[in-house]
């Protein structure tokens, strides 16, 4: 699969796939005239125009080894203190939600992302971004800055929204715990993003979007279980099940993925949004299926097999 970033809106957009995936000194005191904090993305795409997913023991620096148990309620990037009992209740899905797969070269486990795990994380989304929009490799520091400003004010919206990691360990085990990607789920309208790309989706409908894959791990199947982890989560968490995605037009591997997983076009840009130097994009829609109780039971012993 390619990778494919769509356009920049107010916050950023990387379409799931497997790309898909100037020095500047950032004073913390005064933020310069063209960075919004509220909007940190789109002041970048207005600088670059100007020039200006159970756990394994780790071995790897680079690698996450999380605890057994974690609780989103002391999270300090947390929003409100004050939760209904049904936002209690999803939080404590959320805490427990875990995706695993064995791969033909490895396994690939996808849950929540922890607070420790945001530096990481931005990382991996800015290094994808600047890759896709053929960035200079100095804009390094500030997409990492302004990448994780944007988590950081999606986290507080948890559980109307939530950013899954992807960890990946080879069958060899001499890596340990990589991370293998990343993807952002919306539930419904209190998590949906303020200013989405174009076409825009419905506010209330769920929405996947900011899907990226480390780039060394591509072409593994981690986009596609990256994907199913989020639908599998959309299941449980959403009242709607109409999920929403976007594509690029130019990036072919994504969108026969995407129709593959069974998404259909339902809106697509006008050729007027190349006026905006954005790619024109499809709106892409799938209605989830209703699983009965036996396919959610045999999904439940795979996973306590794999657990064990």
């Amino acid at each position: 699969m390619a990778a494919a970033a769509a356009a920049l809106s107010p916050f950023l957009y990387l379409d799931p796939s497997q790309r898909q995936h100037f020095h500047i000194h950032l004073n913390p005191t005064k933020t310069p005239p063209f960075l919004s904090s509220r909007n940190p993305l789109l002041s970048l795409q207005r600088l670059h125009q100007c020039n200006c997913r159970c756990s394994f023991p780790s071995s790897s620096p680079n690698s996450v080894t999380p605890s057994q148990y974690y609780s989103f309620l002391d999270d300090p990037f947390r929003g409100s203190p004050f939760l209904s009992n049904e936002e209690l209740e999803k939080l404590k899905a959320l805490e427990s939600f875990v995706y695993l797969q064995e791969l033909e070269s490895g396994s690939l486990w996808v849950r929540v992302m922890r607070n420790e795990e945001m530096d990481l994380t931005a990382g991996l989304l800015a290094e994808s971004f600047a890759e896709s929009m053929l960035m200079p490799l100095g804009y390094g520091a500030l997409l990492r800055f302004l990448v994780k400003q944007y988590l950081i004010e999606r986290r507080a919206v948890m559980p109307h929204a939530v950013t899954l990691v992807g960890f990946y360990r080879d069958k060899g085990g001499e890596k340990g715990n990589e991370l293998a990607g990343t993807v952002e789920v919306c539930f419904d309208k209190r998590g949906a993003n303020a200013s989405p790309p174009t076409p825009i989706p419905p506010k209330n409908s769920p929405y996947i979007c900011n899907m990226t894959v480390t780039k060394q791990l591509r072409r593994r199947g981690i986009g596609w279980h990256l994907l199913k982890a989020s639908e599998e989560l959309l299941f449980q968490m959403a009242s709607t099940k109409e999920v929403y995605l976007h594509c690029r037009m130019i990036d072919e591997a994504p969108f026969n993925m995407y129709i593959k997983a069974g998404y259909n076009v339902v809106q697509t840009d006008s050729v007027l949004i190349l006026l905006t130097l954005q790619r024109r994009k499809h709106l892409m829609c799938k209605k989830l299926p209703v699983y009965n109780s036996l396919y959610e039971s045999d999904m439940s012993e795979s996973g306590e097999e794999l657990l064990s």
